[in-house]
């Protein structure tokens, strides 16, 4: 931004509908290397903005949002200790310089936000005594010191265009060594922009010496800088965006969503500790079609009143230079974040050898420009070999005579000075540490060593260029082996994917627990011991929730998770089965057994007075729900949709969610032997051992089992019968 950019965008802040006085600070945050941003309650419109600062850069209202960092950095947190909850009080602009101080009210307490938008500026915090709370970035120049604790220094000021005199700028003029146009830019913050505008709107040339101008056209300059300023000292600003045609032709005109208007909010007693960050992003994201940047063309420049020099460029007004400035700026800066994470995002996708084959890649590239340049200067000394000649001659001719590197330099620069000479303005630079001359040979620029021969120089290009050409052999090697490694890789690779199981595995509260999924979707849990019991009844069970229980002790605590719906009959029946199956009935070897449901708030640990209650044991209070001569079965399966994990429970639910269904009844193996039959029967059906390990080895089927002794009455999916596992075995 220039200093008649920030003139106009703190008119624009400072008073109008645009205004930001009397706006309440909320959160700060820091999005970028040199940016924060500032969310705002504004009452006058009675909604929220967000004020985006960015060093040396700009200072804008902006739709265009980066994501709130999840850990707040140093800065923005002391900002929030110092202004957050505080009142903006006044916006203005140091002299014509390109500096915004914002002061900001707090409890009384009068602090001020300095942002500096000039080439290594900063941004800064002082008290009402202009003291340095906190900078930004700590730094230290030659006559500042932007350090905590330091009485806050302004650069040293320059002439304001806005309040110069006639008188004053004949003073600048007459004291110039530069041309005309140089001078304004320098010495009255115009830039080059703004000075350039200057001479397009008077008929003085730009070029001339500013000491050879004349009173008169001093004084058309004068009139021009006043007739170009008139809208910064009128407030009248007209805000556009000025475009040129784009080198892609063919690409379609850019949309661009802004936020959804607000529908007449109120501040809620405590606006700034209301909602969350996520939520007040969220809320700032909601987006509507607004703007489109014509088919062909891209942003030139964003200026916030008419110049004549784009009278025939296309343009784009808008109501304010803020929405302006965030087209230019707040859009384009948010596009760089998008690309740069794509281009992260596409690095982490890349393996180690696809890695290191774009960093082989990059240096072969590399090495051939060092030896298209190398080779380019070797050839050009010799093509300019009388020229080089006459320079070695000069320089040695000089050295001989006993000149100093120091008076040799100090005659060259008078002699550019004085007279246009191609020989002398040949010469760039001189480095008397190691004698030699860097010239510019019109194609390239070359560094001629006075103490050797024009072949010793142009050999030295030579050597260089072949150093590069044997280590861009080596690079090339380098890279035959990487892709030999990335192909070993791909065919690893398909030998992997010939398996056509996926491994999804996830962590559950409930895998310490027994459990299964009903064949209606609802989840049932189950205690282990009596540790597990006290657990589910303490953690997980709920008031709304279905709790089953055998007539006799030594079974698990089983509880369907309702979650407030109604669960219906065949859920229940698979709960009774898994009840009773996983009871102490199945360990004594019975085909049958009893049980009972009741709500969860029908259980609890309070005893009836002089009553004890152990470990795992509840009481039961109200009428139960009796289930009769419920069948001893259950079954293992693999579930491979939406996981890959081994499953168990009553046969209906397990065939509902799972392949390769085994079913079991109360037998003669105990747990680990049955577990490990049920593991080579499934070595049958699934081919990739290494996957089946994973998702159902022996030990994880045995956490399947009921107590006590089983065996199979029905191989995988009615496949294998009890005798056939029994020859197997």
């Amino acid at each position: 931004m220039t200093s008649a950019d920030v003139s106009a965008i703190v008119a624009e802040l400072s008073a109008g509908e645009k205004t930001l006085i009397d706006a309440k600070i909320d959160k700060i945050y820091q999005t970028g290397e040199n940016e924060i941003r500032i969310n705002l309650y504004v009452h006058k419109r009675k909604g929220r903005e967000d004020l985006i600062i960015e060093s040396g850069v700009r200072l804008h209202l902006s739709k265009y949002l980066k994501e709130s960092p999840k850990i707040p950095q140093g800065f923005p947190m002391l900002l929030r200790k110092h202004i957050m909850g505080g009142r903006i009080t006044f916006i203005e602009q140091h002299q014509f310089d390109r500096i915004i101080k914002i002061g900001v009210v707090r409890g009384g307490e009068e602090t001020i936000l300095v942002a500096e938008l000039f080439s290594r500026g900063n941004i800064i915090l002082l008290d009402k005594n202009e003291k340095i709370i906190l900078p930004f970035k700590p730094v230290t120049f030659k006559d500042r010191r932007i350090r905590s604790g330091e009485t806050y220094e302004l650069p040293a000021e320059q002439f304001n265009p806005l309040k110069t005199s006639v008188d004053e700028i004949k003073s600048v003029c007459q004291n110039s060594d530069k041309d005309a146009i140089r001078t304004l830019a320098n010495n009255f913050n115009l830039g080059g922009l703004y000075s350039e505008e200057v001479f397009k709107r008077c008929p003085v040339d730009k070029s001339k010496p500013a000491k050879d101008l004349t009173d008169a056209e001093i004084e058309q300059i004068y009139a021009a800088i006043s007739e170009m300023l008139k809208p910064v000292k009128t407030g009248n600003f007209k805000p556009a965006l000025i475009l040129k045609e784009s080198k892609n032709k063919t690409g379609a005109g850019t949309s661009v969503a802004a936020p959804a208007p607000q529908q007449n909010p109120t501040e809620p007693a405590q606006s700034a500790d209301t909602k969350t960050d996520a939520e007040k992003d969220a809320e700032n994201k909601e987006k509507k079609p607004e703007f489109k940047l014509p088919d062909g063309f891209e942003i030139a420049d964003v200026v916030a009143f008419d110049l004549v020099q784009y009278k025939d460029q296309k343009k784009i007004e808008f109501p304010s230079f803020s929405e302006a400035l965030d087209e230019a700026f707040g859009k384009t800066a948010l596009e760089a974040i998008v690309v740069k994470k794509e281009e992260v995002k596409h690095e982490k996708k890349l393996g180690i050898f696809e890695r290191r084959l774009k960093q082989q890649t990059d240096t072969i590239e590399k090495f051939n420009r060092e030896i298209e340049k190398n080779t380019k200067i070797a050839e050009s000394i010799y093509a300019n070999y009388q020229f080089v000649e006459s320079l070695i001659a000069v320089f040695a001719s000089s050295r001989e005579k006993g000149y100093s590197w120091d008076e040799i330099i100090k005659i060259i620069n008078a002699a550019k000075k004085e007279q246009k000479n191609e020989f002398i303005d040949s010469i760039i630079s001189i480095q008397p540490a190691d004698s030699s001359v860097t010239v510019d040979l019109k194609d390239c620029k070359a560094t001629i060593d006075i103490k050797k021969t024009i072949p010793q120089n142009a050999n030295v290009y030579y050597d260089a260029a072949k150093k590069f050409m044997k280590k861009k052999e080596g690079a090339e090697k380098a890279i035959l082996d990487t892709k030999s490694a990335i192909e070993k890789k791909e065919k690893d690779k398909d030998k992997k994917s010939a398996s056509q199981y996926v491994l999804k595995r996830k962590k559950h509260w409930f895998d310490r627990f027994k459990w299964f999924y009903s064949s209606d979707g609802f989840l049932v849990v189950g205690g282990r011991d009596s540790d597990t019991n006290e657990e589910i009844f303490k953690k997980y069970m709920e008031k709304r929730d279905w709790v089953f229980h055998t007539q006799y002790p030594g079974a698990p605590l089983t509880v369907i998770k309702t979650e407030g719906k109604e669960v219906p009959r065949s859920t229940i029946e698979e709960a009774a089965t898994f009840a009773v199956s996983h009871s102490s009935i199945w360990k004594a070897g019975g085909s049958s057994g009893d049980c009972y449901m009741v709500k969860g708030e029908q259980v609890t640990k309070t005893p009836e007075s002089g009553e004890y209650i152990t470990k795992g044991s509840f009481v039961i209070r109200g009428e139960r729900q009796y289930f009769n001569n419920v069948v001893l079965e259950l079954a293992v399966g693999i579930e491979l949709a939406d996981e890959t994990r081994v499953i168990g429970g009553p046969i209906s639910a397990v065939k509902a969610r799972g392949k390769h269904v085994i079913e079991i009844a109360p037998g003669k193996f105990n747990q680990n032997d049955l577990s490990k039959k049920i593991y080579r029967l499934y070595m049958n059906e699934i081919k990739d051992q290494k996957f089946l390990k994973q998702i159902a080895s022996p030990d994880q089927i045995a956490m399947m089992m009921p107590p006590g002794e089983s065996d199979i009455r029905s191989g995988p999916d009615g496949k294998k019968s009890a005798d056939d596992a029994g020859e197997e075995e």
